[in-house]
């Protein structure tokens, strides 16, 4: 067969009915193609939603921690001889003074003797010698005439001297502003301004001095001050 038969066959086919086979054929291949296309990419959005409802979806995801590796325990041998099996009982504190006898006491009373008047600087009492209701800041010790008057306390005599109303004078600083006021003694104590004084050193005699209280029997007038107030003696004396 020439090419001039092959040549006029063709084109009696194209003519013919064989041009529309091919258009035919051209259209399925593009169909296919186009079916192909869509099919790939609806399987890709399948998978693409397919994820996003999994991350939609809630997860739950167990963390697994692994346990904390045990430190290593540190053993400490005490020596046994260093172990005592029973503390040593504590000794006892030894008092300042035997138990025969009583501890010491800090005042003594300046004279003995019973209580002519008391301390009151908030009721008033009775002043048998003014006649009337007052405050009396001390203490009236009632004594012969003459009995020796004592120190209460240790210190220094501070003072002496005649007051217009409590006589004859002395006053004994014991240190911490705590004073002692011995009144009502006769004149010329037996101690003077910078003496030291123990407890029971004799500072004078009980007089008739006091002025304010002449109406009354023979007596000391007692007093204490604690920086330069009144205050109650037999807080200070022993009972």
């Amino acid at each position: 067969m020439n090419s001039r038969d092959s040549g006029g066959r063709l084109e009696t086919f194209f003519n013919g009915k064989g041009f529309y086979i091919v258009l035919f054929l051209c259209a399925a291949v593009i169909g296919a193609s186009a079916w192909m296309m869509a099919a790939g990419e609806r399987a890709m959005e399948k998978s693409e939603i397919g994820v996003m409802k999994q991350d939609e979806g809630e997860r739950v995801e167990t963390v697994v921690i692994p346990p904390l590796e045990e430190s290593a325990a540190v053993e400490v041998t005490i020596p046994a001889e260093e172990i005592p099996e029973e503390l040593p009982a504590a000794e006892p504190a030894e008092p300042a003074w035997s138990e025969s006898e009583t501890a010491p006491a800090v005042y003594v009373w300046p004279l003995a003797g019973e209580i002519a008047r008391s301390y009151s600087t908030e009721a008033l009492g009775y002043d048998p010698t003014m006649r009337d209701w007052r405050i009396h800041p001390g203490l009236d010790i009632a004594a012969a005439l003459g009995s020796p008057v004592i120190a209460a306390h240790e210190g220094m005599v501070s003072r002496v001297w005649d007051d217009d109303f409590y006589g004859t004078v002395v006053c004994v600083d014991h240190g911490d502003g705590i004073a002692t006021l011995y009144a009502n003694l006769a004149a010329s104590p037996a101690v003077q301004v910078g003496d030291w004084v123990e407890p029971g050193s004799v500072i004078g005699a009980v007089g008739t001095s006091a002025l304010c209280e002449v109406g009354q029997p023979a007596h000391l007038h007692f007093a204490v001050t604690v920086n330069g107030m009144n205050a109650d003696p037999r807080e200070f004396l022993p009972a």
